[in-house]
């Protein structure tokens, strides 16, 4: 058999969720699917349905908490616990002829307390938690990441700090954060897989302090997953369209920018929706935004159209920026080449009628000397052979 490994794909998930991993294909009869968790079998099936291994018979760790989709082999872990994080292993085999496997690294993150926003994220997407107040109100807001400070400013913005200030060495966040001096608001930027987890954002004022928790998890998306959703590359006058892979919540608003100019954008209320025309001439009739999903569909592409999209998920707890990249090729010769083409041909038909009209003077010319020739034997009564005359034919034929 030959083996194919695909690369892993990384989830976070909230203790008490549910979290389901997908095989991305169909069952067929003639294949079967296992899964394994740290390398002991948890379930599988085949063509054959009675065959197929639940919680209990392969492992007593997940207890009436798995469930497999018998149509794609997709395995759901239920009421999740500490005790599964660790790696799945999805071994896809069929029959005379390969065996694939995909590897998926989850991590169940326990939380305290019942105030927790829960923010789904996307490799390489940025956050920004928001505290909503304003640090010249408070006397001190700091953020915690697994319990580790890092980040902090007071009152009077005398001390502020991040990551590797806050936490010598603590290198995990490097470059990724920033923070508001006016508010206090947490920014993760370019995030994967080693930041998610639990921020705890503490605010003192006064002699009252609050709290708050936001857990961070990423959807189960691999790389060329990922690739494909923000990356897209179409011929010129085809439609593309940037799905922002989640489902809109009535109070957000979603807005789209193209190269930072604002293009489109929706909010809970329909009738702010801004189209192509109010936000940027470029796409006049173009855009068509999905109000349940927020994707956005450019139709009728142009080379101009070329460039960074991002889409700014806006909701009172927090923010997310979401970044395509669109690349739009030419469908075939540009115009300016075809005109040249054009031209090129109307060339080498006139020069083609040119040499024609030559040749068949020359061809005449030389028909007409050689009945001169011919004329003047037989009024001198000479025998003229072949090779004299072809000789006296090309004389005349130079002469005239």
């Amino acid at each position: 058999f030959r083996c194919v490994v695909s690369e892993g794909v990384s989830v976070s998930v909230m203790e008490g969720d549910s979290v389901t991993l997908n095989t991305d294909v169909e069952i067929k009869q003639q294949e079967e699917i296992k899964w394994f968790f740290n390398d002991i079998c948890i379930a599988q099936t085949s063509r054959d349905q009675s065959k197929i291994c639940t919680d209990v018979q392969c492992n007593e760790r997940f207890r009436d908490r798995l469930k497999l989709d018998h149509q794609i082999g997709s395995l759901t872990i239920m009421n999740t616990r500490n005790t599964d994080s660790g790696l799945y292993q999805l071994q896809l085999k069929i029959i005379n002829s390969s065996i694939s496997k995909k590897t998926f690294s989850v991590t169940v993150h326990g939380v305290s307390g019942v105030d927790t926003e829960r923010v789904s994220v996307i490799e390489r997407d940025s956050v920004t938690l928001h505290t909503e107040v304003l640090t010249n109100q408070q006397d001190r807001i700091r953020w915690y990441f697994n319990d580790i400070r890092i980040a902090q400013i007071n009152r009077d913005q005398s001390k502020i700090c991040t990551d590797v200030q806050c936490n010598k060495g603590t290198e995990r966040f490097r470059d990724r954060l920033k923070l508001d001096h006016q508010t206090g608001s947490l920014t993760i930027m370019n995030i994967i897989d080693t930041v998610v987890g639990v921020y705890q954002l503490q605010i003192s004022s006064g002699s009252s302090d609050s709290e708050k928790t936001f857990f961070i998890a990423l959807f189960g998306v691999s790389a060329a997953e990922r690739e494909e959703m923000k990356r897209k590359s179409v011929e010129e006058g085809e439609s593309v369209t940037l799905d922002p892979g989640v489902i809109r919540k009535l109070n957000d608003s979603l807005t789209w920018y193209f190269k930072d100019i604002l293009i489109t954008e929706i909010t809970g209320d329909q009738s702010k929706i801004c189209t192509d025309v109010q936000c940027d001439e470029r796409f006049r009739d173009r855009l068509k935004l999905d109000h349940q999903t927020g994707s956005l569909t450019i139709m009728n592409t142009r080379n101009t159209d070329s460039g960074e999209y991002k889409l700014l998920i806006n909701s009172s707890r927090f923010s997310i920026i979401r970044s395509f990249n669109v690349t739009v090729t030419d469908s075939g010769l540009s115009r300016a080449a075809v005109t040249g083409v054009s031209v090129a041909v109307v060339l080498l038909f006139v020069t083609v009628a040119v040499v024609a009209v030559i040749y068949y003077r020359h061809w005449k010319a030389r028909q007409k000397g050689k009945q001169y020739i011919q004329m003047a034997h037989l009024a001198s009564g000479e025998s003229a052979s072949v090779n004299s005359g072809i000789s006296d034919e090309r004389e005349c034929t130079e002469d005239y």
